[in-house]
């Protein structure tokens, strides 16, 4: 099975004369003002390597927040994805109801049925000291309780510890109605879909983006939250920390099942980790320096689940292709 960074390197042949996009009223070559090459590279530089010197663990601690009774594929799809692309261990905190068939769907998952708990909140902050990055909101429902409760206390003690944060699905939904708890969160990246986005410009901003400028739109969020990182997703993804802007333009699937989106946010989580901690060491890579460790883990993580659903439609068959990423580069 490929490494994630040989699936990674293996653009390089097929975007080296750069793809472009019409995006708006403008044309961008694949990414921002880039060759393809040059930011595949960004990405690969913050692979760990694999070695004999390491323990379980080092690789990457995730954690997805989200799973209720009616939604037990989208934590699955995310937690399962970070561990294919290269995390060790691979945490679910989700409701009691969700737990049996969350287990069921792996045993390589750690599933705490804790969401309801009236310590909810105590339980999973003392779990979070031991993570490395957490995904909050696949499958985590709308119930006012859990979402805009206990989840919205849960992303507190997120920032408390200052770890790397992808919100999705309906973590999105509760942005949306307290979009003040993530202003200026520096090690956060949201991805909502198109009509999230409409919903969350709408809530911030007071009106609708303009359809004809969506790279000005996703730019201009991103300042109105404090500069968190937005990655829209839709046809072409686009990704701004409200200074810099990449646009991942790799050809997806034009089929839009269900858990694509929570696959991209397992695989973000993971590189997450990986980028901050590449910064953290020191790093050589120019661009991983320019754009820092958010637009990289977006963009390694768009160009990587893309890929695979141009092959493959159904998510489980998308997984079968992620592979262990530990091969020396």
């Amino acid at each position: 099975m490929l490494s994630v960074a040989n699936l990674l390197g293996s653009f390089l042949s097929r975007s080296s004369g750069g793809s472009t996009a019409k995006i708006g009223s403008f044309q961008w070559v694949h990414t921002s003002y880039h060759k393809p090459g040059l930011l595949l590279e960004m990405a690969q530089s913050v692979i760990p390597p694999l070695t004999f010197n390491t323990h379980k663990g080092l690789a990457g601690r995730i954690a997805v927040i989200g799973g209720s009774k009616e939604y037990t594929g989208a934590p699955y799809f995310a937690a399962i994805s970070a561990l294919k692309v290269g995390a060790d261990l691979s945490h679910v905190f989700c409701t009691e109801g969700a737990s049996p068939v969350i287990k069921s769907y792996s045993p390589e998952l750690i599933v705490h049925p804790i969401l309801e708990s009236k310590f909810a909140v105590h339980e999973t902050s003392e779990w979070l000291e031991k993570m490395h990055a957490v995904v909050l909101g696949p499958g985590l429902g709308t119930d006012p309780v859990i979402c805009l409760d206990i989840a919205k206390n849960i992303l507190e003690e997120v920032k408390k510890k200052n770890l790397p944060l992808v919100v999705d699905a309906d973590g999105v939904f509760l942005l949306t109605e307290y979009p003040d708890i993530i202003k200026s969160y520096g090690k956060a990246i949201l991805t909502p879909n198109v009509v999230e986005f409409e919903r969350l410009f709408q809530k911030v901003m007071g009106e609708k983006p303009k359809p004809e400028e969506p790279v000005l739109a996703v730019k201009v969020l991103s300042r109105a939250l404090g500069n968190v990182t937005i990655v829209k997703k839709g046809h072409n993804d686009i990704i701004s920390d409200g200074e810099n802007v990449l646009v991942c333009c790799s050809e997806g699937s034009p089929r839009r099942c269900g858990g694509q989106g929570d696959l991209l946010s397992g695989a973000m989580g993971t590189f997450s980790y990986w980028a901050h901690k590449a910064i953290e060491r020191g790093t050589d890579n120019a661009l991983l320096s320019l754009y820092g460790p958010n637009l990289c883990a977006a963009y390694a993580a768009c160009l990587l689940t893309k890929d695979h659903h141009l092959k493959h439609c159904l998510n489980r068959l998308v997984l079968d292709h992620f592979g262990w990423n530990k091969c020396n580069m």
